[in-house]
Formats: C-alpha cells, sequence, structure tokens
C-alpha cells in the first residue's frame, strides 16, 4: 500500500530524516522504532503531509503522493494521529467525531460512524455529550483514534497512542487496533517508544537512530535480535 524511497526531511538546516527507504503492506501493522530523537514523528509528520519531504518520494496504492497537502491526503484515505492526543476540548465528544467524517458529506456515515466509534470505544459513548475538555488521558487518546477512524481511511498513521497512559488503557487501546485490522483490513504505521508494547501487536517493524534506517523486518524477528534491542530498543 505505502512506499517511501530516499526519503529526506528536514527542519531549516537540521536534516532530520536520510534517505529512508520504507514498504507498508496492504492490511499490515508495522511499527517505527527507536529512541528520542530518532525521527519518528518527522517520518509521520512527512508521509501525512504535515512537514514537506526535501528530497525522495511517497507512493499511495502506486500513486505518487509525495507533494500533496493533508486535507488531500485525508481524501486519498490516510489519516493521522498526532503525539498528543489533540482533540478539541471546547467540542463534546460526539461533536469530536461527527467533525471527523464531515468532509464525506455522508449523513448516513455520520450517524453509524459515530455509532461505530461508541462501540469500539465504550468510555466514550457514556461521554458523549460532554466537553473533551472533561475526558482523561486515555479516553482523550480514544476520541483522537475514533475521529481520525471517523474519515474511514485506508492507512492510519499513529503516533505514540500508548504515551502517558496507564498499561491497563495502553492495552485496551492496542486490543482495539488489533480488532480493527482483523475486521476492516485497515493498514496501521504505528510509531511507539514503547518497543515491547508495539512489537507484540506489529507484523514488522523499522528501526530508526538519528534520522537513519538501522534495521528493517519481522516484528518477531527482531524483538529476538538481542543486539538491536540492547542498541536501540532499550529492551
Amino acid at each position: 500500500m505505502l512506499e517511501v524511497s530516499g526519503l529526506v526531511a528536514e527542519y531549516g538546516p537540521v536534516r532530520a530524516l536520510h534517505d529512508i527507504d520504507l514498504t507498508v503492506g496492504r492490511g499490515s501493522i508495522t511499527a517505527v522504532l527507536g529512541a528520542n530523537g530518532a525521527g519518528k514523528t518527522t517520518l509521520l509528520r512527512s508521509l501525512s503531509g504535515l512537514l514537506r519531504a526535501k528530497a525522495g518520494s511517497v507512493r499511495l496504492n502506486d500513486r505518487d503522493i509525495t507533494r500533496h497537502g493533508p486535507e488531500d491526503l485525508v481524501r486519498l484515505g490516510v489519516a493521522h494521529v498526532p503525539e498528543g492526543r489533540g482533540v478539541i476540548v471546547e467540542l463534546t465528544v460526539e461533536e469530536n467525531l461527527r467533525l471527523g467524517g464531515l468532509w464525506r458529506r455522508d449523513r448516513a456515515w455520520l450517524r453509524t460512524g459515530v455509532a461505530r466509534m461508541f462501540e469500539l470505544f465504550p468510555p466514550l459513548e457514556q461521554r458523549r455529550h460532554q466537553r473533551a475538555q472533561t475526558l482523561s488521558g486515555g479516553e482523550r487518546q480514544m476520541l483522537a483514534i475514533g475521529r481520525a477512524l471517523m474519515s474511514r481511511p485506508d492507512l492510519l498513521l499513529l503516533d505514540e497512542p500508548s504515551l502517558g497512559l496507564a498499561p491497563r488503557t495502553a492495552a485496551q487501546i492496542v486490543a482495539t487496533l488489533r480488532r480493527l485490522r482483523a475486521e476492516t483490513g485497515l493498514t496501521l504505521l504505528l510509531v511507539e517508544q514503547n518497543a515491547g508494547t508495539a512489537l507484540s501487536v506489529a507484523d514488522r517493524a523499522v528501526v530508526l537512530n538519528v534520522g537513519r534506517k538501522v534495521a528493517d523486518d519481522e516484528a518477531a524477528r527482531l524483538a529476538a535480535d538481542d543486539r538491536v534491542r540492547r542498541a536501540y530498543l532499550e529492551m
């Protein structure tokens, strides 16, 4: 589904990504791992159009999307949940969800989609009329993911979905991601600081270090690679 070739990204004079090659298969979960500053978030920002690539190419379903902006990419089936559980706190839970599906101009989906998100994330239904600012950190993360899913993406980019969450809540979110992949064939590219969590759910994993790819293999093989675990994953 996704093919990244020679991707270079910069913040002013600082090069954050160096010639990154990456392939994500349809219906798979691919984890992007590495320490802070490895370039994981920059990679997702480049793929979602928030950061213009300096060089290289990105292809989605064999279509070049390298120069597309975020709005175009949403229409093409890419949704991005950035780090930080960004929701509109002044809006209610239901309003945030409906906002995620508005661009589709499909009133039937706005009804059935919201119901589907409440089925996936039961705590949100109990708070559907509450403003997002009243939610816990875990509930905000559920809402951020649900709002992205309301655009009915083919590819979901997730940046640190378990960051700062209680282990039980993080496990619930991981279980939901597994379920989504199994039921819908959704493709996920997952950035995670917690390598153990990411490798337990992913089919494949890529390891970045200071903006360079240092490993790319099946998740189970990387989990068993002592050299990679000690050098880059703190496992």
